[in-house]
């Protein structure tokens, strides 16, 4: 009975080999999707961050300035300028009489009115300075500060002092300046014999 049952439903080496691949496959399958998900990616630690702790600066207080309002957007402060603290500072714009006999005393004088500043006569070479004619590029000069316009008329030989006290303008010749004052040469009664004259002998020998 059993031999006939076999005979009528044999099963065929290619069916068994077929199911076993497909087994096989699925199996393979299986293990990788579960060798997948517990595989886990470690990222790399990041080193601890050391936070510096900065001082800030204090803020300082803010200066108090007083101001005062001009029209409807201008603000205008209630403090003197640096040319009003400083006279030498301010601004001019002069020009010189044209008088072929002006000198530089002149120039001087006439660029320090209304500056607040008069003019020292001290000194031989004060007074020979101011006696020199002036030049004819100095009959403009500025706009310019006024410490600027009294050293181009004195040039650059001289040095300006200020004496604030007695509000007065002093110049004076500068150290490195080199000028000498000339030697004057010797006279012809002031010249000395360089070698003795030798007595004369009689017979004409010494």
């Amino acid at each position: 009975m059993f031999q006939d049952a076999e005979l009528m439903c044999p099963f065929s080496p290619w069916f068994q080999h077929h199911e076993r691949r497909r087994l096989v496959g699925l199996l393979g399958l299986l293990w990788s999707v579960l060798a997948g998900g517990c595989a886990t990616t470690t990222a790399p630690r990041a080193p601890d961050a050391f936070e510096v702790a900065s001082t800030a600066p204090e803020p300082e207080a803010p200066e108090y300035i007083p101001v005062v309002r001009y029209g409807r957007y201008t603000l205008v402060e209630l403090a003197p300028t640096a040319a009003q603290r400083d006279l030498l500072l301010q601004t001019i714009e002069v020009s010189m009489p044209e008088d072929a006999r002006a000198t530089v005393g002149d120039g001087l004088r006439h660029v320090l009115k209304r500056s607040g500043y008069g003019l020292c006569q001290t000194g031989h070479a004060v007074i020979a300075l101011y006696a020199l004619p002036l030049p004819a590029a100095h009959l403009h000069l500025g706009p310019m500060t006024l410490r600027d316009a009294l050293l181009t008329l004195a040039g650059p030989t001289w040095e300006l002092h200020a004496d604030d006290r007695a509000r007065q303008i002093c110049f004076e010749r500068s150290d490195d300046s080199g000028a000498t004052e000339p030697t004057p040469e010797p006279t012809a009664g002031d010249a000395v014999q360089a070698f003795p004259s030798t007595p004369s002998v009689p017979g004409g020998q010494p």
